[in-house]
């Protein structure tokens, strides 16, 4: 059965719960850019709405006994870096979100925050700082400390899982949170220029729509009373400038992506792969190359 709803509606929430034994909590506004601007919505939605989800659970009877969260590596802010000044082997590092300032002086690359010296990036943990740079950033992980509390609390199994770059067949080329790769297809199949942000040299690990699936299917089949944090992601780090190259070669145009030097507050520079064995631990197998995008 299909209940079209709002989250943020106790009576809609209320009678979405009725006899349900596991919660895939996917509801929430997207986008990174827009939530600099839209604020109230992205709160109300993302945070509000997770909280009246717990406030139902902690004041009426139900049968939920299992919470799966769809949140984002967008929590990490910049994520980890390595640091050879400070040590030949290198030291872990997690700088602070570029400023205003530095994006001006187009100084893409964060120093350390230490000795100032240079940045190489390395994977992102589970267990490394988190340090959010965008509105969207703090209200996913204002969801993950509801549901982390509250499901601890309550006696709730649950398991909040940090997508990475989402892509995969269906992708909507209306939607502004898939992102560049919409964003680049549209202007490739109208012929548009392609103006790359920055020195194209951000990077980004994206994961195919089939693996985050099947991801979140093996967290709301196996219920894990002590919770679990995860990093869904494919392991793999690929610039900006690659993928737009790499669709004007699939789509058979021959338009040139350019660098513009333009920016965006609140994105992140160079994102590096994931570090996860979601795969293990959930029992996931690798998906064969030719459907890994």
């Amino acid at each position: 059965m299909f209940i079209r709803g709002d989250i943020t509606a106790r009576t809609e929430l209320e009678a979405a719960l009725d006899g349900i034994d596991t919660v895939v909590h996917l509801a929430a506004e997207t986008g990174t850019g827009q939530s600099m601007y839209e604020i109230d919505r992205y709160y109300r939605v993302n945070v509000q709405g997770t909280a009246l989800l717990f406030d139902i659970l902690a004041n009426r009877p139900h049968s939920v006994a299992n919470v799966v969260l769809a949140s984002s590596r967008s929590v990490y802010g910049e994520g980890a870096y390595l640091c050879r000044t400070c040590a030949p082997e290198g030291v872990r590092r997690f700088p602070p979100t570029r400023g205003p300032e530095q994006l001006k002086a187009h100084r893409w690359t964060a120093p350390c925050p230490v000795c100032g010296g240079r940045l190489e990036p390395t994977a992102t943990r589970e267990d490394d700082a988190l340090a959010p740079a965008s509105i969207y950033a703090a209200t996913k992980l204002a969801q993950e400390d509801l549901v982390r509390v509250a499901c601890t609390a309550l006696g709730i199994g649950h398991s909040i899982l940090r997508f990475q770059n989402v892509f995969g067949e269906g992708q909507s080329l209306s939607n502004p949170y898939t992102g560049i790769l919409s964003i680049f297809s549209t202007r490739i199949r109208l012929g548009l220029p392609l103006p790359i942000f920055e020195d194209g040299e951000e990077s980004r690990d994206f994961v195919h729509v089939e693996d985050v699936v099947a991801a979140v299917l093996r967290c709301a089949e196996r219920p894990l009373q002590d919770g679990v944090t995860l990093n869904v992601g494919r392991g793999e780090a690929a610039s900006i400038m690659h993928v737009a190259q790499l669709l004007c070669r699939i789509m058979g145009s021959n338009t040139e992506p350019h660098v513009t030097g333009e920016y965006r507050l609140g994105i992140f520079g160079i994102i590096s792969r994931i570090s996860s064995n979601w795969r293990t631990l959930l029992g996931c197998g690798r998906r064969s190359r030719s459907k890994r995008g």
